[in-house]
């Protein structure tokens, strides 16, 4: 384990995306790529600015004080519709939506590159159902346009109406929604601004390179979730995923967390404080330019 400064999280470089890759030659590609392409463009920029805020990474920002947090920044357009995404949305979702209690549901997301088998899969499947509690599942299609995945027998018969299943979701209208009690990520960094900004707890599933690191964050930085385990044979059981939303359910602090760092996002970015300030002091700079 490294740590950049003492008041950073620790990282594991097994984590990182140029070890992560499978082969050397790909490992070395994605190290000349990301990180020596990266480090000479960091060194001769002027400034770079980052979706993020001082109130979410001040050990990072005071070490690198060329980086500008103007976030956390979401990319809605003008009638506040999440853009920006390779697949429709399926906003029929809503209408289940509605008819569940306030902080019932659990959303679970993986982004848009993360892989399960199909013994991974159905744990996933079988643990949700497990929680007793109504979910809202994105399950993306295959590579081929169709469903790669099998569900367990009788598995849609037995979850009926409490489990909604869908390719896409319009994810900052759901995460906004108040039947929503907690969040199932991969922690990628959009999905993480996205949570933290609708002040949703997070059960946390990271895959691949900096969603590690995001979960570190999120659980012993900030504090608004858990994460799920491994088991032996490198499968995250179904009773590991019933054990640990029951506990953030149960868990009145992940939440309450959650809502404070929601409370300190939205007034970073109201004018005259970090985020707004920063983003002002490199529109200015541009301006002398």
């Amino acid at each position: 384990m490294i740590q950049l400064s003492t008041s950073m999280p620790l990282m594991d470089p097994a984590n990182f995306v140029w070890a992560y890759m499978g082969d050397p030659a790909t490992n070395q590609m994605f190290f000349d790529y990301l990180f020596l392409k990266g480090k000479d463009a960091a060194e001769v920029a002027y400034h770079i600015i980052c979706n993020s805020s001082m109130e979410l990474e001040p050990g990072a920002f005071t070490l690198f004080p060329k980086m500008l947090p103007i976030g956390p920044i979401l990319a809605t357009n003008k009638s506040t519709r999440q853009v920006g995404h390779i697949w429709k949305e399926d906003s029929t979702c809503f209408t289940w939506l509605h008819q569940q209690p306030v902080c019932s549901v659990i959303y679970v997301a993986f982004g848009s590159i993360t892989i399960f088998d199909q013994l991974q899969f159905e744990e996933l499947a079988l643990g949700l159902e497990d929680t007793k509690m109504p979910f809202l599942w994105v399950v993306r299609p295959g590579p081929s346009g169709n469903m790669d995945y099998v569900y367990p027998t009788g598995y849609l018969d037995r979850i009926g109406s409490r489990g909604n299943l869908l390719s896409w979701a319009p994810q900052q209208e759901v995460l906004n929604h108040p039947s929503v009690a907690c969040f199932m990520s991969h922690c990628g960094w959009n999905s993480s601004m996205e949570g933290v900004s609708n002040g949703v707890p997070f059960v946390c599933w990271p895959y691949f390179a900096d969603q590690f690191f995001n979960k570190t964050y999120i659980c012993d930085i900030w504090k608004t979730g858990v994460g799920l385990n491994k088991d032996e044979t490198c499968i995250v059981t179904r009773g590991e995923i019933k054990s640990k939303v029951e506990q953030l359910v149960n868990n009145d602090i992940h939440e309450a967390n959650a809502l404070n760092l929601k409370e300190k996002l939205t007034e970073c970015l109201r004018e005259g404080n970090s985020s707004n300030n920063n983003l002002n002091k490199f529109i200015d700079w541009l301006k002398e330019g």
